[in-house]
C-alpha cells in the first residue's frame, strides 16, 4: 500500500465517524482500493437558477461515484439545490434539495437513486418537524416522469402525473412537515418491480435525515403517502420497513388505491381506454425479468416489440393516449390467455403481488368501490390479509367515487389521519369495509376549501405558509 493510499485510508476511516458517511468497516479496504474519496464529504452543488434541467438519463448528477457500493444504504452521495415550478412553468417560493443516495435493488444489489426534499422555512435543529415521504404516481419508464425532473422549473414533462401531485405536496408542506419525494422507480424506471420501491423510499428517508444541511432530526417521526402507482410503492415500503429500516420511526402509511395485484390489473385494463398503463408495466419488467424478456422476444411481433420500445420514452398520459383500446394480444403469435398462463409470466405476476409481508406501522387504505382501474376485490383481499396478519388497518372503502376523483377528495381525510399518527393518538377505526362516501362528508369540503386556497397559491406562484389543517 502506497503512502497516498495510507493517507486515503486514514481519511476514509475518519470520515466513517461522520453522520453523513455510514459504512461497513469490513468494506473499508475495498473502498480504499476503489478510490472512494467522496465518502463523508458528499459534494453539494449550489442553485443554477437559469439552467434548464437535463433529463435524468443525461444528467451526470444521477451517476453514482466510484466505490458507492461500499457505503451503507441511505448514505448521501451528492446533493444540489434546485428550483421547483408547478407544471414546470410557475416558480414556487420554496427551495428544494435533491439527494443522490445509495440504496438497494430488488435482488439486494447496491443501487443509487434520487429524492427531492423540501423543508419548511421555519425548521431549525431546535424546532424539528415530522417527515413525510410522498410517492408520486410515476407510472412510466421514461425519466421525464421522475419527480426529481418533473417538479423542477423549466422541466419539459407534459403528461407527467408528478407535476399535478405537487398540489398535494404543497398541502403537506402547509402542515409544517418536511417532504421527501423519491424517484421510487430508480434510475431506469422499473415500474412494477417488487421490493425495490420500498427500499428506495426508506433509503430516501434515511438520506434526508442524514443530510446535515437539511436540519432534520434523526429521530423525527416519519409517515408515508401515495396513490395509485404511488400507493403501490408506499405499500412496499410499509411491508418492508420493519426488516429493512427498523431504526426509522414510521408512524403510519396511507395507501391510496395501491394496485394490489398487477396481474389482475393487466387483464382488467388490456384493450380498454387505459391499456397503456399495463403495457408500460410490461415495457419496464422485461428489463428485470430475463424469462419475461425471452417470452416477449419469442412471441411478440416486430410491431409489438417496437411499440414496447416506444412506450419507454413516453410520459404516462402520452402512453395512455397512444394505446387507447389497444389489445396486447394483437401483437402476439399466440392467444393472450395462453401467454398469461405460461410459468415465466405467472412467476412475474406472483412476485409483483403485494401482501407477502404485513406492515408494522398503521395503514390507511383508500379505495373506490367503482374504480375502473383497480379492482376493489383485490384491495379487499389485501386489507383482509394485512388485518389477519395483525396489522392496524383502517380501510376507507368508498361506495360512491371512482379512481381519479377519490385522490383529491380523500386528501383531507388522509392529512387528518397523518396528523393523528404524528401526534400518537390512538386508532379508533379498524377494517371498515364500506364507508359513507367522502363526497357526502361535510368535513371533506372544509378540507377541500383549504386545499383550494393552497392550489390557488401554487398556481399563482405565491408562498404557501405553515397552517395546519
Amino acid at each position: 500500500m502506497t503512502w497516498a493510499t495510507h493517507r486515503r485510508a486514514d481519511w476514509i476511516l475518519n470520515a466513517l465517524l461522520s453522520k453523513n458517511a455510514p459504512m461497513d468497516i469490513g468494506n473499508l479496504a475495498s473502498a480504499v482500493e476503489t478510490g472512494a474519496e467522496w465518502i463523508g464529504r458528499a459534494p453539494h452543488e449550489e442553485l443554477q437558477a437559469k439552467a434548464r434541467p437535463l433529463l435524468p438519463t443525461e444528467d451526470p448528477f444521477y451517476e453514482p461515484p466510484p466505490g458507492y457500493q461500499h457505503a451503507t444504504p441511505g448514505t448521501v452521495l451528492r446533493s444540489r439545490d434546485v428550483e421547483l415550478a408547478f407544471l414546470g412553468l410557475i416558480p414556487q417560493r420554496t427551495m428544494a434539495t435533491q439527494l443522490l443516495y445509495r440504496t438497494t435493488d430488488m435482488n439486494g444489489r447496491p443501487e443509487a437513486t434520487a429524492t427531492t426534499v423540501i423543508v419548511p422555512a421555519d425548521v431549525t435543529p431546535d424546532r424539528p418537524c415530522p417527515v413525510l415521504s410522498y410517492q408520486c404516481a410515476i407510472d412510466a419508464v421514461s425519466s421525464r416522469c421522475f419527480p426529481s425532473y418533473a417538479l423542477r422549473r423549466r422541466a419539459q414533462a407534459i403528461g407527467s402525473l408528478a407535476q399535478l401531485e405537487y398540489l398535494l405536496i404543497a398541502a403537506a408542506l402547509a402542515e409544517g412537515w418536511a417532504v421527501s419525494i423519491p424517484d421510487h422507480e430508480g434510475r431506469t424506471g422499473t415500474w412494477g418491480a417488487p421490493f425495490e420501491p420500498g427500499y428506495f423510499i426508506l433509503d430516501g428517508v434515511r438520506a434526508a435525515l442524514n443530510a446535515e444541511r437539511l436540519g432534520l432530526s434523526s429521530s423525527a417521526p416519519v409517515a408515508l403517502w401515495g396513490y395509485s402507482g404511488g400507493g403501490l410503492a408506499t405499500a412496499w415500503a410499509a411491508e418492508l420497513c420493519a426488516d429493512y429500516a427498523p431504526e426509522l420511526d414510521i408512524v403510519g402509511a396511507v395507501l391510496g388505491s395501491p394496485v394490489g395485484d398487477l396481474g389482475n390489473t393487466f387483464s382488467r385494463l388490456n384493450g380498454t381506454y387505459m391499456s397503456g398503463l399495463p403495457a408500460m408495466v410490461i415495457a419496464a419488467l422485461v428489463h428485470i425479468y430475463p424469462d419475461l424478456d425471452r417470452v416477449i422476444d419469442e412471441h411478440a411481433s416486430d410491431e409489438g416489440r417496437a411499440l414496447l420500445r416506444r412506450l419507454e420514452s413516453m410520459t404516462t398520459v402520452g402512453a395512455v393516449l397512444r394505446m387507447v383500446k389497444k389489445d396486447v394480444g394483437e401483437f402476439l403469435d399466440r392467444p393472450l390467455e395462453e401467454i398469461l398462463t405460461m410459468p415465466e409470466v405467472q412467476h412475474v405476476f406472483d412476485s409483483i403481488r403485494l401482501g407477502a409481508k404485513v406492515p408494522t406501522p398503521p395503514v390507511l387504505i383508500v379505495q373506490a368501490v367503482h374504480d375502473y382501474l383497480i379492482d376493489v376485490e383485490d384491495i379487499d383481499r389485501l386489507a383482509d390479509g394485512y388485518s389477519a396478519g395483525g396489522a392496524d388497518v383502517t380501510y376507507h372503502r368508498d361506495a360512491f367515487n371512482e379512481h381519479l376523483l377519490l385522490h383529491p377528495l380523500s386528501a383531507p381525510m388522509a392529512l387528518r389521519w397523518l396528523q393523528d399518527r404524528y401526534a400518537r393518538r390512538p386508532l379508533s377505526d379498524h377494517l371498515i369495509r364500506t364507508k359513507w362516501p367522502t363526497m357526502f362528508n361535510p368535513a371533506t369540503y372544509v378540507g377541500m376549501a383549504r386545499l383550494a386556497v393552497i392550489a390557488a397559491k401554487v398556481i399563482t406562484g405565491k408562498a404557501v405558509h405553515h397552517r395546519p389543517l
